[in-house]
């Protein structure tokens, strides 16, 4: 062990009378590791509520959407196999949407018509995971036409599975007796919960056939095609090629970063709030280290000067405290890591923590680590503590033997 680390370690763990040191040197160690478990488990939570929504998101929604500038698609096809050819794109699935009036015995509500694909949405769309009953391939029964709402509309409407419901669309006609709208029966086929209420009780899916004729479109018209890819994170990129490859106007694609830019700059924008705060207390707990070391090269004093009398040079003795600094910062570190590990494991576990239901859009606290988080965590700690330790490190460095020891 080399002479500055054994001096270190010696007056960091202090016995018999300098024991309130060694009380100090832990409570440093604490205040450091609170710190660290309390910025690991609030971003995590904080990952955790992110990815939800995003997931909630893109399970009604596409990674992209590709649409025409000159107003509804015809000829789609076409265009769909030119996409499919673009590096990252997984799958394409063309879309009708409109908005209209559903009405049943019970009530009547507006809500967001998305005419849909079965065969091909269902490999586009996760809302498949959110399915309390039924699904797409129930679009395509035989019958009266099958439509899928959410829980919260189905409880408005007062409906369930087999129950039949009316939509009236505002693109009627003209007859001798005035206007006209166009209402069609549909029987519901399929009930989806996500837990996110502008879904659960606005929107509702039916196939492109029943969508076309309830709205008088042509029979090969579409409002645009839904993509999905390969990865989520880099869908605005795979937008860009899309545009690109559809040769740019009256085409153009958006991604799901672009069409929810401002609900997630504000879930980032809290998260980067809340870890400057939680940083705080990572602050605290290098200032008390600042405290230990004060009050270490005042206790120990006649020591320093008699280690420099003995040949130990300024340098020596500025690197033994500094050396007693970062011993702190990396075991307060290194505790609070494991500390709010576990804790976020226990949340994710046993989830002791009840959310009220309807005020979020789940019930239980998710949690997930981001490593790039948890490595900035790690740096962040340890330049403060690195940090705390240049000025006690540096006074006691300054210190002259004979006037340390003039009065001893």
């Amino acid at each position: 062990m080399k002479f500055e680390s054994f001096i270190a370690l010696r007056y960091l763990f202090a016995r018999r009378k300098q024991s309130f040191i060694s009380v100090i040197s832990i409570i440093s160690v604490l205040g450091v590791a609170l710190g660290v478990a309390s910025l690991i488990v609030v971003l995590g939570v904080m990952n955790g509520f992110t990815k939800d929504l995003r997931d909630k998101i893109l399970g009604v929604n596409a990674h992209v959407i590709t649409m025409s500038a000159a107003g509804n698609m015809t000829g789609y096809t076409e265009l769909m196999n030119e996409i499919e050819g673009v590096s990252g794109v997984t799958g394409v699935t063309p879309f009708i949407y409109s908005e209209l009036m559903a009405s049943s015995s019970q009530g009547v509500k507006g809500i967001i018509l998305r005419g849909v694909q079965p065969e091909s949405a269902d490999k586009v769309l996760t809302i498949r995971k959110y399915m309390q009953d039924g699904g797409f391939p129930e679009l395509n029964r035989k019958g009266l036409p099958g439509i899928i709402i959410g829980k919260e509309l189905a409880k408005r409407l007062g409906v369930g599975v087999g129950r039949r419901i009316n939509l009236l669309s505002p693109s009627g006609k003209k007859t001798s007796q005035g206007f006209v709208p166009r209402v069609r029966n549909f029987r519901v086929v399929g009930i989806y919960k996500t837990g996110m209420w502008e879904y659960d009780s606005s929107l509702a899916f039916v196939t492109l056939d029943s969508a076309r004729e309830l709205l008088g479109w042509s029979n090969n018209a579409v409002t645009g095609l839904e993509l999905s890819v390969s990865n989520v994170n880099n869908a605005d990129v795979v937008a860009n090629k899309v545009t690109e490859k559809l040769g740019g106007y009256p085409f153009y694609a958006r991604s799901w970063m672009d069409m929810n830019a401002n609900l997630f700059a504000a879930l980032k924008l809290e998260k980067t709030a809340m870890g400057v705060i939680l940083t705080l207390i990572v602050l605290v707990g290098s200032f008390s280290i600042i405290t230990t070391l004060v009050m270490l090269v005042m206790e120990k004093t006649r020591d320093i000067a008699v280690l420099m009398s003995m040949g130990a040079t300024k340098q020596q003795i500025r690197r033994i405290f500094m050396l007693q600094g970062t011993i702190i910062g990396v075991v307060g570190t290194s505790l609070g890591f494991v500390l709010g590990l576990v804790v976020g494991e226990l949340l994710k576990r046993y989830q002791f923590v009840q959310l009220p239901k309807g005020v979020y859009s789940l019930d239980k606290i998710p949690v997930l680590y981001d490593w790039t988080d948890l490595v900035v965590i790690g740096g962040a700690a340890m330049v403060l503590c690195f940090i705390a330790t240049l000025y006690p490190a540096k006074q006691a460095a300054k210190l002259e033997p004979a006037d340390a020891l003039r009065y001893e």
